[in-house]
């Protein structure tokens, strides 16, 4: 069976999707059959895909609200071994309409148990949020990745979603483990940043990831371009980076 991994942080701008993004990218470029699930209503994973969202009939909300099956939602990107169900704006409104429902928290964790072929990993892509559709991919997942802006600021709110976490974990998914918290944006010459490693570190020392991330233009030219940095600039330190987490990031879920 897959290995389920969300990708989250409750605060917007540390890298989330591109994360989830360049991850499935680089899993999959070893060999893994990876499928990314965009969760976000921007829909900006997507994108970064080169997915064209007008006219997709089958789409996360559809798949969360059981008006098409999950086999129908899946789409083959253009990399191999490498798939996604996309997102649409119709998830935007999806926090609301699921409050009534019943196992709301359950809804994808139930989806993904009739998932048609054989996948090595499901990649979540959450929501800038600790809402209903980020607490979907919590319960369903088997681990999380936590991608965490190199400033002080983003100490305070990790913090916080180690506590929500611990919460999920007793409450609604004790199987759940933070495979690892990746610092996003680094770059070696700031002081400030290196001490924000330095304190990252300190506070949990088991669960830093080695690889940092770097502060890359080339991130954002591959996005525009819809295709993961990998297959943009195999050659930049971005790609070398995320080839690097994916080989430690494969060592950690064995």
């Amino acid at each position: 069976m897959a290995k389920i991994i969300a990708i989250t942080n409750q605060k917007g701008g540390v890298g989330k999707t591109t994360t989830a993004v360049n991850l499935a990218a680089s899993l999959s470029d070893s060999g893994k059959r990876v499928l990314l699930i965009d969760m976000d209503p921007q829909g900006n994973a997507s994108t970064s895909l080169g997915i064209e969202k007008k006219g997709i009939k089958h789409s996360t909300y559809e798949v969360l609200f059981g008006h098409s099956p999950i086999k129908k939602a899946i789409i083959r990107s253009a990399y191999d071994d490498l798939w996604i169900i996309p997102s649409t704006p119709d998830l935007s409104g999806a926090e609301i309409e699921l409050a009534g429902e019943p196992r709301r928290e359950h809804r994808l964790r139930e989806c993904l148990q009739s998932l048609p072929d054989p996948m090595d990993l499901v990649i979540i892509d959450c929501p800038p949020s600790l809402g209903l559709l980020t607490l979907n991919a919590l319960v369903a997942a088997d681990g999380v990745v936590i991608p965490v802006q190199c400033e002080f600021l983003a100490l305070e709110g990790l913090s916080q979603l180690m506590r929500i976490l611990e919460i999920v974990g007793k409450r609604l998914n004790p199987n759940l483990e933070i495979i690892g918290i990746l610092l996003t944006m680094y770059d070696k010459r700031s002081k400030l940043i290196r001490q924000v490693v330095k304190e990252v570190e300190k506070f949990f020392p088991d669960h830093t990831f080695e690889t940092n991330i770097p502060r890359n233009i080339t991130i954002s030219e591959s996005q525009s371009y819809g295709k993961p940095v990998l297959w943009f600039d195999k050659k930049s330190k971005a790609a070398k980076a995320y080839q690097k987490l994916a080989k430690e990031f494969s060592k950690r879920i064995r």
